[in-house]
């Protein structure tokens, strides 16, 4: 079968195809900025939450584990990582100010288990730590402003002791961890406001 081939002009030429061309081109090129922006933003201002929160409880976490003041600690964390983090003036469930929100959580799970071993002391050289929290921010209208019922965070720590010195009471270790779950929590907590 004999056939001819027909050739269409591309149109470069043609004015009408370069003005369609470079808006399609700006188009696409201010979705593509506005979908990769930086997420840079000022201190607090995390767009979701209304204007009107001021004011923050946060009482002690309740817990469902049996691990000592683990709690105590865990709240301490996420208050200081709130006032270093946020402009909003936090108070404890006893004061007489009326916050706008309040924090609540509840530790469900906390696991610290062997991870790796020294090979020539047969020691454990790491501990995988695993907590999972239940958090709700509340209006005071009762509007719910965050919730996450699992919220995971785990971390690896090397230590030099055996399990049982790495979670003693109120330890270095403790403090730590509470300190990387606050700021694990409360960078969560200002990103994903719904």
């Amino acid at each position: 079968m004999g056939g001819s081939v027909t050739q269409i002009p591309f149109g470069n030429d043609n004015k009408r195809d370069k003005s369609r061309a470079r808006a399609l081109a700006a188009i696409l090129s201010v979705g593509l900025v506005s979908l990769t922006g930086c997420g840079y933003h000022q201190v607090g201002a995390a767009t979701h939450i209304p204007a009107t929160v001021r004011v923050l409880d946060v009482p002690i976490f309740a817990s469902k584990v049996q691990a000592y003041k683990t709690e105590t600690v865990f709240t301490s964390a996420v208050v200081r990582e709130l006032n270093t983090r946020t402009r909003y003036q936090i108070v404890s469930g006893n004061e007489k100010t009326v916050a706008d929100a309040t924090l609540r959580g509840t530790i469900l799970a906390e696991t610290i288990a062997p991870l790796t071993y020294d090979a020539t002391s047969g020691q454990t050289s790491s501990y995988l730590v695993s907590v999972t929290t239940k958090v709700q921010l509340v209006a005071h209208d009762g509007t719910l402003l965050y919730s996450n019922d699992a919220f995971a965070w785990r971390q690896q720590y090397q230590s030099t002791q055996d399990l049982s010195g790495f979670v003693q009471e109120d330890s270095v270790a403790v403090r730590r961890m509470a300190h990387d779950f606050a700021a694990a929590l409360v960078s969560d907590m200002l990103e994903s406001f719904r």
